[in-house]
Formats: structure tokens, sequence, C-alpha cells
């Protein structure tokens, strides 16, 4: 049976706003499965979708071009019969495995000197650049110069089985009660991150109004220390940066009644699994990357000098973060919290 292969992008919002391309995929070859080819920490995102048959770990080294291993992997790809690739990264040395593997069909959007290694190019208008999860789903029809963008953008769905949800919750010892994730760090960098000190305060706000509450903080091990700053301040949050895999985050999200969160992976995670979020921007546009979710509530200033797109505030100010206050924040959750007794109601 043809396969079809896809080349994940390295950032785990990238790969969670790709899922609208393997939905339109499937819905033009269904019986045809799809591979994934992701660095391992990407990986939990892909297993997360249905539509992923098998999910292969890419073991190259970042920002190496390791030709002969990428030959000697190509080749073990050619043996598992693709009929078509889609490349999502930009690079030249991920056009180049599936080139290698000799399959017919390779799919991707200009970039680095990839003529020929690419076959079906597509191009984005860089006057009017298509939104992320829109510039990955156009990959599947025939490339066009002009898309407009659509009244709605697809959204992405990831899901989590029950068993796998509560195995997290048993390993870390989690009291029950209802979840509320915060997501407070940011890989991009610190421009991007809520102050900790009002994440504090947003947490000693629901646990007046909601004693039952449970405070999950949730990141990488670059994250903890942000996170041990607001369970400095509220000691009865849940520290988990860094004492979870990725792949348990996602479970323990899927369970959250409430996602809060900086521009991060994790939102876009939150909003991928039909779980209200409340997204935090500042230096970054949520019109190019939103968390594509009716249930998701974007608060954004857009004060003079945003989005700077800089990993530092430029102007040392960080306004545009700081100027949200905590207020400003739970006036959305509070219904999204009610919303969630209502449903755990009707349920019983």
């Amino acid at each position: 049976m043809l396969r079809t292969l896809v080349i994940s992008p390295n950032w785990i919002g990238d790969a969670v706003m790709a899922q609208p391309l393997l939905r339109k995929l499937k819905q033009h070859h269904p019986d045809r499965p799809i591979d994934v080819l992701a660095p391992t920490w990407v990986a939990p995102v892909w297993q997360a979708m249905r539509e992923v048959d098998s999910v292969i770990e890419a073991p190259f080294k970042h920002g190496a071009l390791q030709l002969g291993e990428r030959r000697r992997f190509a080749k073990m790809l050619k043996a598992r019969g693709y009929a078509d690739s889609y490349v999502l990264p930009n690079t030249l040395k991920f056009a180049l495995i599936p080139w290698l593997a000799g399959i017919p069909k390779r799919v991707g959007y200009k970039g680095e000197m990839r003529y020929g290694l690419v076959n079906v190019m597509h191009h984005d208008d860089k006057e009017a650049p298509r939104p992320m999860a829109q510039f990955y789903e156009a990959m599947a029809d025939a490339p066009v110069r002009r898309l407009a963008r659509p009244e709605r953008l697809p959204e992405p769905e990831m899901v989590v089985g029950e068993d796998k949800a509560q195995a997290a919750i048993d390993r870390l010892g989690l009291p029950p009660g209802i979840y509320v994730a915060f997501a407070p760090g940011a890989e991009f960098g610190p421009a991007k991150r809520w102050p900790s000190s009002y994440f504090a305060e947003l947490a000693q706000t629901i646990l007046a109004n909601r004693p039952d509450a449970q405070i999950l903080l949730l990141g990488s091990p670059k994250d903890r220390a942000v996170c041990d700053e607001i369970t400095a301040l509220v000691p009865q949050a849940h520290n988990l940066a860094g004492s979870t895999s990725l792949s348990e985050a996602i479970a323990l999200i899927s369970r959250a009644a409430a996602v809060v969160t900086n521009d991060s992976g994790l939102m876009h995670i939150g909003a991928a699994l039909r779980r209200p979020v409340v997204a935090i921007y500042g230096p970054t546009d949520p019109r190019h990357t939103p968390p594509l979710s009716q249930l998701a509530k974007i608060l954004w200033l857009h004060i003079e000098c945003s989005p700077c797109q800089q990993r530092e505030c430029p102007l040392g100010h960080q306004n545009c973060m700081k100027q949200i206050l905590p207020a400003a924040v739970w006036q959305p959750l509070q219904p999204m919290l009610a919303a969630h007794d209502a449903r755990r109601t009707s349920n019983t």
C-alpha cells in the first residue's frame, strides 16, 4: 500500500497548526496511511492526531546537514513505499530526504535552494502572508499564488484517551478537583511572558473563588524557574514544569477546565484539544498564529509598539504584557469555569 510522508516542523505550535493539512490529505486519499517524520521533542503532538498512522523520530542533530546519515535514513524510508511527501520546514536539508528516498511527489514552499528537490512548489505572498494553519493546509491542493484568508481559519484537532490522562494524574499524585492549567513560559523569549506575579495573583483569585481548583503549572525544564516564582507566592500551585513529558502535559491539558497561557506551543495544544483557552499576547501577532478554537479568548492590547516580534522588549518596559492585568484575565476565565461545572453536572 502506498503511503504519505509528512516532514514535521521543529516547533510544537507549528506542528499543531499543521493538523488541518493531514485532515485534508485524508479527504483526498482516505485509505492512504500518513507517516510523520518528526524531532523527538515534537513527536507526542503528532501521536495525538487521528490521521497519523506512524511517527518516525528523526535522528538528526539540529542545524547539521549530516548528508551521510540522511542518505542512510532515506534508504529506510524508500522501503516503506511513499507516493508523496510534504516538506513543512523551509530548509534544504529536510527537502533532501524525500528526494534521496525517491519519493515521486515532493511538495513544499519555496525555500533555500530547493528547486528540483521540491517538485510541487508553493509560494507565500509576502504582502499578504498566510496564517500558519492556512499556510500548511494549502499544501494539500494545487499551488496558487494568491490565497484569500477564509472567514474562519481551519481548526486543528487532537485527541487523548481517558486512560492516558488518568495515568498522568496518578503518576504525579495530583489531588482531585477542577484543573486549571497555566503555561507561563515561552520558548521564543521573555518578551512573550506575562509576569509571573500576575499569574500568581490570578491563581490566588481562582483559589479564593474555587477552593476545589488545582492550579497546574506546565512547561519544559527551562520554565521551571518562572514557575518557581509563582509557587513562591502561591504554594498550593503544582509546579510540573520539567516534571512531565510533553505527552503527559498534553494528557493533563485534555482534562483541564481551562488553560491560561502565553503565546506558546501549549496554547495551541489547548486549543486543539478543545479546552477553553485564555491566550495572552504582547509582542507577537494573534492574527498570524492565533489559538484556533471557538473556545479561545485572545487578550491583546495592540499598543503602538506591538507587535514588535522581538525576543526581549526593545524599549525595556514590556507594556504590551504588563498592561494586561490579572483582573482582565479573570473576567473571561469565570464563565469558562462555570461552563465546565455545567457540563460536569449534565454528565452526572
